[in-house]
């Protein structure tokens, strides 16, 4: 599978025949996003790949180049035969202090709501446990073992989650991937 770097996809960009496609979810996007991207999350590719130009190179990037790993695999299973994952994904792209748009009304990121939830879980489960009955300290442990389970497999079940509450929701984005709230 094809690959590059994000100085690669910056030399790119604005050319006539390249596609910048960002997978991550709607708060991710709105709260920071390489200039250009058009939005299509990895879950929509199935069924939003006709809006993408089968005859341009279509470059795909998420926060750190994972899940635009599995999109350039479902793009490529679709029938695009030039399809790019942008090693480091926006991530990479900030570090380098290259330009961002961002949403001026963003809700945080998702990472940022699941580090939130999971610290103000676990501060609930201990004064529950120091100041109503001390089994509530296993409502705290459960948290932890669940944020052990995400970083081991890499996956978040309670970023799922998050990302499907209102507030995290798309309000309308064009064609072109601009958000109208």
């Amino acid at each position: 599978m094809s690959e590059c770097t994000i100085l690669g996809l910056k030399e790119n960009l604005g050319k006539s025949n390249t596609t910048l496609v960002d997978v991550r979810e709607f708060p991710e996007f709105a709260s920071g996003r390489v200039p250009g991207a058009k939005l299509i999350p990895l879950g929509e590719i199935e069924k939003r790949h006709q809006e993408i130009d089968h005859d341009h190179t279509v470059y795909v990037i998420c926060r750190s180049g994972k899940r635009g790993g599995e999109a350039q695999k479902k793009l490529k299973a679709l029938g695009f035969p030039n399809v790019v994952n942008v090693a480091g994904g926006t991530e990479a792209w900030k570090q380098a202090n290259l330009p961002i748009e961002k949403h001026e009304n963003a809700v945080w990121d998702l990472e940022r709501q699941v580090r939130f939830t999971a610290g103000l879980f676990v501060l609930i489960g201990v004064l529950l446990a120091v100041f109503v009955h001390p089994y509530f300290i296993g409502f705290a442990g459960f948290i932890g073992a669940g944020l052990v389970f995400a970083a081991i497999t890499n996956t978040c079940g309670m970023g799922m989650i998050l990302a499907k509450m209102p507030w995290n929701q798309k309000k309308e984005i064009n064609h072109l991937g601009e958000i109208k709230i």
